[in-house]
């Protein structure tokens, strides 16, 4: 790869964190905390300063051909584990077996990490390393191993072989085996500042305006900001949209995120009835018609949906669905 190449940067915040988690040692890592805070961001960013062939104690050089290597998903020594849907959502390679029953239509891309990619991944432990440098298992997210999988990986995550590294990441570690937290040293990612969240929005071409929208919709997490930038223009309409029963103001939305506006709702309301400040929304975009048992209600409701979102039998249905659920509880108290 030249030298004038554009370099891949990470968030700073992100940067920040592999620099502290390079100065220590340890061959297996459990990321943690809540979603959009960069999980991938992070494992990558330590797979590419492990295995980068001008490493320094900041991160990988960027530039090399494992930099490259990496950016490209073709590194010899660089496993990365995720349900075969986020796989191909993320343009990771399947395993040929995995690729070939999808193409044939023999069954839809799993939403669990498997348990044939896992032993894949161990027998990719037994191999030399082909460039030298040792090699890298991430798995993300790592609550998605089922009890199987996960079992699986326990003895070559106590003992690796040769310098293998793991890197696990996940936004709900209690649902991981106890046995493979202990196994491993742990990091909870840190927040950004809102300032240094705000001027990344900026340098990814968000406008102003927007970045302070979504910032706030995100909970300040800049990254979720981004996934949900579609919805900058609606997001201060879309409670009282919901109330009326607009099914329309979720026209581009995927039902996981469908589920999360309306969390983010009725989070917010449950904290207008105890006295407190909305947090996703500003005070006066809430509608004013729930009560407080209907608001406890729709939240077990919205938990019990969310356990199905990923795999709906109808998209629209589903919204649908959801809104005149919403539409019930914001209006319970009229």
């Amino acid at each position: 790869m030249s030298e004038d190449s554009t370099v891949y940067l990470p968030p700073p915040w992100i940067a920040a964190q592999t620099e502290v988690l390079l100065a220590q040692r340890g061959h297996a890592w459990l990321l943690q905390g809540p979603s959009g805070l960069g999980h991938m961001d992070l494992a990558l960013a330590l797979a590419r300063a492990w295995l980068c062939e001008r490493s320094t104690a900041q991160g990988a050089c960027g530039t090399c051909a494992s930099c490259h290597a990496i950016d490209v998903h073709t590194h010899a020594d660089l496993c990365v584990l995720m349900p075969e849907s986020a796989m191909l959502a993320w343009g990771w390679p399947l395993g040929e077996k995995a690729q070939d029953d999808i193409d044939a239509k023999k069954r839809k891309p799993s939403r669990e990490i498997r348990i044939d990619a896992m032993r894949d991944a161990l027998e990719f432990t037994q191999r030399t390393s082909a460039r030298g440098h040792g090699q890298v298992v991430v798995v993300y997210p790592a609550e998605r191993m089922n009890v199987y999988t996960a079992n699986a990986l326990l003895k070559t995550l106590e003992e690796p072989p040769g310098n293998v590294r793991f890197v696990l990441a996940t936004e709900s570690s209690h649902q991981l085996l106890p046995t493979i937290r202990s196994r491993c040293q742990h990091h909870v990612l840190t927040w950004p500042e809102p300032a240094q969240a705000m001027a990344w929005l900026l340098g990814q071409g968000m406008p102003q305006s927007d970045a302070r929208i979504m910032l706030q919709a995100a909970g300040g997490r800049p990254q979720e900001a981004m996934a949900f930038s579609d919805l900058a223009r609606i997001w201060s309409r879309i409670p009282k949209a919901v109330a009326q029963g607009d099914v329309a103001v979720f026209k581009d939305c995927t039902p996981v995120q469908t589920i999360d506006v309306l969390q983010k709702i009725c989070h917010d309301l449950l904290l207008v009835h105890a006295g407190a400040s909305p947090r996703f929304f500003d005070a006066g975009d809430l509608p004013s018609g729930a009560s407080w048992s209907s608001l406890g209600a729709w939240s077990k409701a919205l938990s019990a949906s969310q356990r199905t979102s990923e795999h709906p039998f109808n998209v629209g249905l589903m919204q649908e669905a959801l809104v005149s659920q919403a539409q019930i509880a914001l209006n319970s108290g009229s």
